[in-house]
């Protein structure tokens, strides 16, 4: 009984490590995920304020209309 009791037991360690790992695996999927998604996000709010920044060059400074 007791010698069950053990095998029970590292089959259940065995498949908690397996999936331990695939966690693991997900977790640093994700990371690189995130991490190319905040370089992507840094480079399109640079592209935004440069486009901005042309624009408000064409714009002249002066009042809207109903002023």
């Amino acid at each position: 009984m007791d010698e069950e009791r053990i095998i029970n037991l590292e089959m259940k360690m065995a498949y908690l490590e397996d999936f331990l790992n695939q966690i693991q695996e997900v977790a640093v999927e994700q990371a690189k995920d995130i991490e190319k998604l905040k370089s992507e996000n840094k480079k399109m709010k640079e592209k935004i304020k440069d486009l901005s920044d042309l624009a408000e060059g064409d714009i002249p400074n002066r009042k809207p209309p109903h002023y």
